[in-house]
Order: structure tokens, then C-alpha cells, then sequence
């Protein structure tokens, strides 16, 4: 190349905003305000940390520097938890701790694939599966799964692609929806991946959330997969900033050599309250029996705010709700325009179905109840006379 000759620039993907933090910063500008406000926008326990876990972190507050630090019995921990849920054997030397679920799934899309590669996502989907992709210079393979196969991917929809992707993110539970895959249909994407070259990048951070169906590691039936998870969910300590990839032996090499150029380690109080948070069974239970509640409550209220097409809530803590007949002329434009209309007329914050779903999300909410049984009461009290008088289509 001449010398005076520069290389084309090269712009990179666009990434969207995520539009419930519209109407979070908005919430939140309204409680400032004095006005009650009830977050239901965001997939974030509100119960907190374990007693333990924070006991354990003023315990160490007192007595350690806080260095930069990787805890070998948090990874032993782990392993531990993977053998007693799942009856897999995971190496603690394939866990890389991270600062949260998001930089595990950078460390995962980085280390399996490159630049240009296509990576397929169900639509709807979370909204950093397509972004962070894009952001990483991959392209995202939107597949769309509607209501007859419960929002959620399908090894024929996989096995469809022509050509097939060099990857594939898989969520279950899933988040907008809270549907979770089927044991059998798990078992099936797995072969189909296998047998077309497809790495699986699987995202469990709300696994040991789930209202009586089973919830399987993709590690049962695909041990080269990268699992995604955190202690932000189940947990309940999203601020914590704390979570871990696993990572197949091919690439577990690459895989801690980007954690610890791009990420270092994680937080060292974190990591010590985690251990703690583990051992938490009887609270982690009482916050799995308030989700429950919470989930029965909504269920039983959808009716009452004409919202009777949903995806079944298997797990997480989410209900996808179709406002389709409050979208369009005489109504409102799109669900940004319902959320921040129904959180200045009722103090009630929800996530618009956009930032899930590009093509279909602008019918669609996702409320969330992971707070308390009293904000889920009183938001239900508050939208059930909304909804009622709210403009409709026709």
C-alpha cells in the first residue's frame, strides 16, 4: 500500500438505546418528585443481598485491604453447584469470574467468534444479545418465535438458517418472557448445533427461578458450550456486580486472557459476600415463594386489564403482555408512548416491548415482579382503572 494511502474506515454496527431506561430515568425523576412510584421496568430484585452476604461483606470491610482478587473457593463453590442442580461435572478451572453477566457474555462472543461472524438470537430476545453482538462487529440473526411455540427457539428454526450461523445464543428462562425450552427441545438445538458446526452461547442467569418445570443446563447436552451466568437473579444482588462464564476447555485459555486484560477481576467484596449468598437456601427460598405469589397475583389480575394474551411465565420473573389493541390509530403510537403514560398516570413503570423485539415489541409491554407482594398489589390496583378507560383501536 502507498504510503499516503489510508484504509477505508470501517463504521461500526449501530447499537440501539434501551428504551425502559427512558422510562426508568423518568420514574425516577417522578419520586424525587414526591410521587409513589413502583418499579416494575427492570428485572431487579428488590428484596436485596442475603442477610449473610452482607454480613460477610462488613466483615470483610473491616479486616481486608481489597485487593484485586479471584476467589478459588467461589469457583470450587460453583462447580459444587453445578454437580448438586444439574448432576454435571464442571472443572472450577473452566469458571472465569466476571464483574456481572454482561462482560461473560462479551468474554464469551469474543473468544468463540470473530468479527463478520453471524450469530443467530430468538426474537423476541434481551436486548444486549443483538447489541452487544452488533457492537462486537458480528452480525445478529434475528429468528422470529411467536405465541405457537411460547416465544422461544426451536431446533427446526435453528436447523432452518441456510446458511447456518457460526453461533447461537439460547435463554431459558427467557427474558422478556420468562418461557422456558423443554428438556427435549434443549437436548434437539444441541444436536442440531453439533451437527451444523453451531457454537452455543447459553444464558442461565435466571436458572433456580422457575415455577415447577425444570430448568437444564445446556452443559447435559452439549459440554462445548459457553454458559453465561450471574448472582444478580436468583441471587438478588444485581449491584453486586458479580458473575461467571464457563467455558469449554478449547477455549477457556482465550477466554481468561480477554477477563483479564479487558476486566482484571471482579470485585473482591463481591466475591466474599457471594460465598455467603450461596449457603442462603431457607431466604433464597423465601424470595423464590414471593416471585410466586407476585406471578399468581398478575396472572389472576390480567383479565381485569384486558391483557389476556401473554407468554407463560415458566420462570424468571416476567409477564410478556400483547397491547396490541391499545396500539394504533386513536390509541397510542407505540408501547413507549403507553409506558411512560401509564408511569405518569399511575406511578407504575414497565418496559416497552421494543427493546426486545424491533419488529413486533412496539405491541408489546414486559412488567416485571421481582419487588414486593405490596408494590405488586398496589400497581395492580392502580392499572386495573387505567387499562379499563385507557383509548383502544376502533
Amino acid at each position: 500500500m502507498n504510503l499516503t494511502e489510508q484504509p477505508a474506515f470501517r463504521a461500526p454496527r449501530p447499537v440501539d438505546r434501551f428504551q425502559a431506561m427512558i422510562v426508568a430515568q423518568r420514574a425516577y425523576a417522578l419520586a424525587a418528585q414526591g410521587r409513589e412510584v413502583f418499579h416494575m421496568e427492570f428485572g431487579q430484585p428488590s428484596a436485596g443481598a442475603p442477610p449473610a452476604a452482607i454480613a460477610a461483606a462488613h466483615a470483610m470491610l473491616d479486616s481486608d485491604p481489597l485487593g484485586y482478587y479471584e476467589s478459588a473457593p467461589l469457583k470450587a463453590r460453583i462447580a459444587r453447584h453445578y454437580a448438586e442442580t444439574q448432576q454435571v461435572h464442571v472443572d472450577p478451572a473452566r469458571i472465569i469470574l466476571t464483574c456481572g453477566a454482561s462482560p461473560a457474555l462479551v468474554l464469551a462472543l469474543t473468544s468463540a467468534f470473530h468479527p463478520g461472524d453471524r450469530i443467530a438470537i430468538a426474537r423476541p430476545g434481551y436486548v444486549a444479545y443483538r447489541n452487544t453482538v452488533a457492537a462486537l462487529g458480528m452480525e445478529p440473526v434475528e429468528i422470529a418465535c411467536g405465541a405457537e411455540v411460547g416465544f422461544q427457539l426451536t431446533a427446526a428454526a435453528l436447523a432452518a438458517l441456510d446458511p447456518a450461523p457460526a453461533g447461537v445464543i439460547v435463554a431459558s428462562p427467557a427474558n422478556p418472557t420468562g418461557t422456558i425450552i423443554a428438556p427435549a427441545e434443549l437436548a434437539a438445538i444441541a444436536a442440531v448445533a453439533r451437527a451444523k458446526g453451531i457454537r452455543i452461547v447459553s444464558d442461565e442467569i435466571y436458572h433456580g427461578i422457575a415455577y415447577g418445570l425444570p430448568t437444564e443446563t445446556i452443559l447435559r447436552h452439549a459440554p462445548e458450550a459457553l454458559v453465561v451466568n450471574s448472582f444478580s437473579k436468583f441471587w438478588a444482588m444485581p449491584g453486586w456486580r458479580l458473575g461467571w462464564l464457563v467455558a469449554p476447555d478449547d477455549l477457556s485459555d482465550a477466554a481468561y486472557a480477554r477477563m483479564s486484560n479487558l476486566m482484571l477481576t471482579p470485585p473482591t467484596l463481591s466475591q466474599r459476600a457471594a460465598l455467603a449468598a450461596m449457603e442462603s437456601h431457607a431466604v433464597l427460598a423465601d424470595y423464590l415463594e414471593t416471585y410466586a405469589g407476585n406471578r399468581a397475583a398478575l396472572l389472576a389480575a390480567l383479565p381485569a386489564l384486558g391483557l389476556g394474551k401473554i407468554a407463560p411465565p415458566d420462570g424468571a420473573f416476567y409477564v410478556w403482555a400483547d397491547v396490541s389493541h391499545h396500539i394504533g390509530p386513536g390509541a397510542f403510537a407505540d408501547s413507549i408512548e403507553l409506558a411512560l403514560t401509564l408511569l405518569e398516570d399511575t406511578g407504575v413503570a414497565t418496559a416497552p416491548g421494543v427493546d426486545f423485539d424491533p419488529v413486533d415489541g412496539a405491541r408489546f409491554l414486559r412488567f416485571s415482579f421481582a419487588v414486593s407482594a405490596e408494590e405488586v398489589r398496589k400497581g395492580i390496583e392502580r392499572m386495573v382503572p387505567w387499562f379499563e378507560s385507557a383509548p383502544r383501536v376502533g
